[in-house]
C-alpha cells in the first residue's frame, strides 16, 4: 500500500506558470464567469472568497454540484506568482501554539492578512475524509481584488466533469472515475513559505 502524503502538503494541477483552483457558484455567477473568463458584476470583491486546489475537496463542499447555490463548478487557472503571493501573505484561520506566540498575536495577524489558510481532511471518491489535509485559501480585500483582476488566466466550467465522475462513482466504476480526476501533484514551493501555515 502506498504511503500517505505528508499531512500538510499542497497538491494541485499546475503548469510552469499557472495553478488550477476550484470554486462553486450559482449559475448566474458561474456560467458568465466561464463564458467570459472573468467574474460578472454580481460577484462581490468585498467578500472573502475561498479557492481550493483539490478537486475532490471541492466535490465534498458542493455535493458534486448538487448543493443549492453551488451548482456550477469552476476550474480557475491562476498565475503561480499570484498563488504564491497569497501563501506568503497568509495567516492560519485558527490560533496554533508553536506557530503563533499567543492568541493575541494571531488575532492581530488575522486582522491584517489579506489571505488565510485552513487545512481540512482530503477526500476520496466517496467524499470520505482521508488521513492527510487539503489546502483551502481564503482571499479578502487586496487579495480578492488581485485574484479577480490580475491572477486569473482562464475559467472553465467543470460541472460536466463533476457530473460524469459522480455518475461513475454511483455505478461503482471507481477506476474509471479515478482516470478522469485532474492530475494533482505535490506543488513545488519552498518550505519557508509554508512554515507559518502548518
Amino acid at each position: 500500500m502506498p504511503d500517505s502524503p505528508p499531512p500538510y502538503e499542497i497538491r494541485a494541477l499546475y503548469t510552469d506558470t499557472t495553478v488550477t483552483v476550484y470554486q462553486a457558484y450559482r449559475p448566474s455567477i458561474g456560467i458568465p464567469a466561464a463564458r467570459d473568463g472573468r467574474f460578472p458584476a454580481e460577484w462581490k470583491r468585498d467578500r472573502m472568497t475561498w479557492i481550493k486546489p483539490s478537486f475532490l475537496w471541492m466535490m465534498y463542499r458542493c455535493g458534486w454540484a448538487e448543493k443549492e447555490g453551488q451548482e456550477t463548478v469552476l476550474a480557475i487557472e491562476i498565475t503561480r506568482t499570484g498563488f504564491e503571493w497569497a501563501l506568503s501573505n497568509a495567516c492560519l484561520s485558527h490560533h496554533k501554539p508553536g506557530v503563533h506566540p499567543d492568541e493575541a498575536t494571531w488575532k492581530r495577524q488575522l486582522k491584517t492578512s489579506p489571505t488565510r489558510v485552513q487545512w481540512d481532511p482530503e477526500r476520496n471518491l466517496h467524499l470520505k475524509p482521508l488521513s492527510y489535509r487539503s489546502l483551502q485559501l481564503g482571499l479578502a480585500g487586496e487579495a480578492a481584488h488581485k485574484f479577480a483582476d490580475e491572477w486569473i488566466v482562464s475559467i472553465t466550467d467543470a460541472t460536466p466533469l463533476a457530473r460524469k465522475i459522480h455518475g461513475l462513482v454511483r455505478e461503482g466504476e471507481l477506476d474509471a472515475a479515478k482516470e478522469l480526476l485532474p492530475r494533482e501533484q505535490p506543488y513545488p514551493i519552498a518550505d519557508e513559505v509554508l512554515a507559518h501555515l502548518r
